[in-house]
């Protein structure tokens, strides 16, 4: 029976990330899925290529946590720079949340013009700055050195912002801009159902800040779509797709991986899958009450995938905020994302298009099959409806291929029923789960564990895995 010193569960961005840091270890990735990536991932259908979810790739740039590990392992992936991080559309108007400040600032007067805008945006944007700019950010649990560690953290935080520490999103829009209107409170939280899958009525203005600032900082469209960023940083790693796990057994120096096909002893496991599923993984009783503490997060998305047939140009990312809630769906909001149009793999026969949406989890899996059918098949119409008085260059007529994806399909495909994890706050900190289990050489990443969601949270997440694998 082959041993490992590191197994790592699941392809996505924090199992790959943790994969490439310790390419030089004995080291075995497993993926359910053909595709690597996870939610992140690029797949084939209908002899065209699809994204699974939502492409902006942020943070590749000097001084940043993603470019610092790439950099590392001497890893330069494929991309293309953008000035635009998306195009948001609400009621007609057009803002362009683009790189450059002023030129944000700008687009965001015509609309919602306010005297303090300037102010309250630059003010977001330092407090990201300084956040990316702080080192040695630790969190972990069960140990007294570990929670020493993490309260050196908040110290630091607490010395770099003071008295914003104690404010929270709703406080500051109140304080610098006031009563402001539905549309300009709908297009603020709509950005944070991109990053946070939340409002800024529940979280504090550190996380308020670094979600909204997100586009502030260098995007890029991967090249040949997400998937062939991991296939390319993944090419040297010991990967092992369409092999599911199945089961974990703990012994005396080793954890015991019963998979699809085979079974492998590793003296230390990563888990890259929801906290609250990993339970159902394994046979030790004390393991499973761990992981059965943690509550079910019950959102994911509703995707739809689309090949157009045009010659227009379009920008790779939209956010289309309508004005009541999406059917079957928590969202108000439609984030659209086209390949890019010198893309050979993507592009090729027309654009390939993911539209996204926030959805509940559980809404789709208590659905009677005829049901679930046509939930689908409304939420999809209305979705398309929309696209279309949104994009005058697309007609009905353009769409050549179009499906579309709930819960139920991605936890058939990629094993992943939900999508994000609570957001942090200061309130459940010490809830929130930590990459750092009770049990010795067990560890969890992504974004169900501390630091959160997209890539730059996933990133920082898996810097503090590494630190603490193979002391």
């Amino acid at each position: 029976m082959k041993k490992f010193d590191l197994a790592v569960v699941g392809s996505g961005i924090g199992g790959s990330l943790i994969s490439i840091l310790n390419k030089d270890k004995d080291l075995v990735l497993f993926e359910k899925d053909k595709n690597l990536g996870g939610t992140a991932s690029t797949f084939k259908r209908f002899g065209n290529y699809f994204n699974t979810g939502a492409t902006t790739f942020v943070g590749y740039e000097d001084n940043h946590i993603l470019k610092d590990i790439f950099d590392s392992v001497n890893f330069v992936p494929d991309l293309i720079e953008s000035s635009y991080a998306y195009r948001t559309i609400i009621n007609g108007k057009i803002i362009d949340r683009k790189t450059n400040f002023e030129e944000f600032i700008e687009s965001l007067n015509t609309v919602f013009y306010h005297k303090n805008n300037r102010y309250f945006w630059q003010t977001l944007k330092d407090i990201d700055e300084r956040f990316w700019r702080l080192k040695d950010i630790y969190f972990a649990k069960y140990s007294l050195n570990s929670y020493l560690k993490s309260l050196k953290t908040i110290e630091t935080l607490f010395k770099e912002y003071k008295f914003l520490m104690f404010k929270t999103a709703k406080g500051f829009i109140k304080e610098v801009l006031g009563d402001i209107s539905k549309d300009y409170q709908n297009f603020i939280d709509a950005q944070l159902q991109i990053t946070l899958q939340s409002t800024s009525k529940d979280i504090p203005l550190l996380s308020f800040a670094i979600a909204l600032s997100y586009p502030f900082h260098k995007i890029f469209y991967a090249n040949g779509g997400m998937g062939k960023l991991f296939d390319d940083m993944l090419k040297d790693i010991n990967v092992k797709n369409k092999e599911q796990i199945k089961y974990i057994k703990k012994e005396k120096h080793f954890y015991r991986l019963i998979s699809s096909i085979d079974e492998y002893l590793a003296s230390k496991v990563v888990l890259n899958m929801p906290v609250f599923e990993c339970s159902e993984m394994f046979w030790d009783k004390d393991i499973q009450n761990y992981y059965k503490k943690f509550k079910f997060y019950d959102q994911s998305a509703f995707v739809i995938y689309l090949k157009i047939d045009s010659r227009k140009e379009f920008l790779n990312h939209y956010q289309i905020i309508l004005n009541e809630n999406i059917p079957n769906s928590v969202s108000k909001t439609f984030f659209v994302s086209f390949s890019h149009k010198d893309d050979e793999k993507l592009s090729k026969n027309g654009y390939s298009v993911t539209i996204s949406c926030h959805t509940k989890a559980l809404f789709w899996d208590e659905l009677s099959n005829d049901e679930y059918e046509n939930k689908k098949e409304i939420t999809k119409n209305f979705i398309l409806n929309e696209l279309f008085k949104n994009f005058e260059d697309i007609k009905k007529e353009d769409i050549k291929i179009d499906f579309c994806a709930t819960s139920k399909t991605f936890k058939r495909y990629i094993n992943r029923f939900n999508c994000g994890a609570t957001p942090l706050n200061l309130k459940n900190i010490f809830k929130i789960p930590s990459s750092i289990t009770p049990f010795e050489n067990l560890y969890n990443v992504g974004d169900s564990v501390f630091a959160g969601q997209g890539w730059p949270g996933v990133a920082l997440g898996a810097k503090v895995l590494n630190s603490n694998l193979f002391r």
